[in-house]
């Protein structure tokens, strides 16, 4: 899966771009159909430990599932993101998927 990152007002080091990686590409174990993720990666200027924010937006054909989470690291944060898009994922590969029909009156 292609996975992007974006680092917003900061240099994001290659060990945790690697981390993510491997962390996404676990994702293909749930849903095997993902097109793409994009992660944003962010640093909020405030005096509580719980200031970084993984933003996960991933592809799949037919739709787009958008995961946010802030917690004390990156690390943690895109770690809880893909729990939680492991969870969607599941719900959509067990969901029946609705042909059109025409009404035939």
């Amino acid at each position: 899966m292609k996975v992007t990152t974006q680092s917003v007002n900061f240099n994001a080091e290659d060990a945790l771009t690697d981390f993510i990686q491997k962390r996404m590409n676990k994702l293909d174990l749930f849903y095997d159909r993902t097109i793409g993720a994009d992660v944003f990666l962010k640093v909020i200027n405030t005096r509580e430990k719980e200031n970084k924010i993984a933003e996960i937006k991933l592809h799949v054909p037919g739709d787009v599932f958008v995961v946010k989470k802030k917690c004390k690291s990156f690390e943690e944060a895109v770690d809880s993101a893909c729990g939680s898009l492991e969870r969607k994922l599941v719900k959509k590969k067990t969901k029946p998927t609705v042909l059109y029909a025409p009404k035939i009156s």
